[in-house]
């Protein structure tokens, strides 16, 4: 039920509606979220650079279906190429913001824009969404690979799918980082319960990762599984959201592990908000 709501228009509309509902909502939400304008991401961005944090920017956005909207997105991402502070900052972005769905061959090529506009060494990371997307995503960021672009795209794994460990061969014989994450969507089929199936599949994929000698990092809040594959792997980065246990992030920092936030900002802040109220229910 919360992750419904956290996907109704119907709600954000009635939320916004009522007197002093949209400042409330949006008071609760700036714990998660940079700012609805890009000055107000890039100063967030820099007091994470600041506290000794890498960052992965991303505007908001998905599920769109007009190209020229997803062609204005990529502009503000090319925007956001140019304006990266001279500091480990990523950018991250959902494929169906870039109208996936209409037209995947143009999603290909904006994807491809914005990983050349990007400086050296830095990396566009492209979200996971729901499996009824998982074999476009993958297709998109093995074209824009194919295209010499590797070393500039990353791709987002989810344990909880049973056909990740092929995705991750896959992904990985192309040269694109990975970073692995639980899952966040509830799959109908093809997926592993959450708890412990998940889990284990998760330390499963990390030492696959590890093996294959690819760029990786860790996504994830919790503890247990991070420490073992610490443990069990070495030094691996760590990435988490704004917001959730920053105090961890700082911890990990001081122990010499690298770290990244993920920093999201725009106006379609609200939706995102219920997403993290969700997960912080237990959902």
């Amino acid at each position: 039920m919360l992750f419904k709501l956290a996907t109704s228009d119907r709600l954000e509309q009635v939320v916004k509606g009522l007197p002093g509902g949209e400042a409330n909502a949006w008071r609760a939400a700036s714990r998660y979220v940079a700012g609805r304008t890009l000055d107000e991401a890039l100063a967030v961005a820099t007091g994470q650079l600041g506290k000794g944090h890498g960052v992965s920017l991303d505007l908001f956005g998905e599920m769109s279906t007009d190209p020229e909207q997803a062609a204005r997105v990529v502009d503000e991402y090319l925007e956001l190429a140019k304006l990266l502070p001279d500091a480990d900052v990523w950018l991250s972005l959902d494929l169906s913001h870039l109208a996936l769905d209409v037209d995947p061959a143009g999603a290909a090529e904006l994807v491809a824009n914005v990983a050349e506009a990007l400086p050296p060494g830095r990396l566009l990371q492209i979200g996971a969404e729901d499996t009824t997307r998982t074999d476009q995503i993958r297709q998109c960021v093995l074209e824009v690979a194919g295209r010499g672009l590797a070393d500039r795209l990353g791709a987002t794994v989810q344990a909880n799918l049973k056909r990740s460990p092929e995705d991750v061969e896959t992904l990985t014989s192309a040269g694109v980082h990975v970073r692995l994450v639980k899952g966040a969507y509830i799959e109908s089929t093809g997926a592993h319960p959450y708890g412990e199936p998940t889990d284990i599949a998760y330390l499963q994929l990390a030492h696959q990762l590890a093996a294959s000698g690819a760029r990786w990092s860790l996504a994830t809040h919790d503890g247990r599984l991070r420490e073992a594959v610490q443990l069990s792997l070495g030094t691996v980065p760590v990435e988490q959201l704004l917001g959730v246990r920053p105090e961890v992030l700082d911890e990990l920092r001081d122990r010499g592990i690298p770290t990244r936030v993920y920093v999201p900002y725009g106006p379609d802040w609200f939706r995102y908000w219920l997403r993290r109220v969700a997960e912080s229910r237990g959902a």
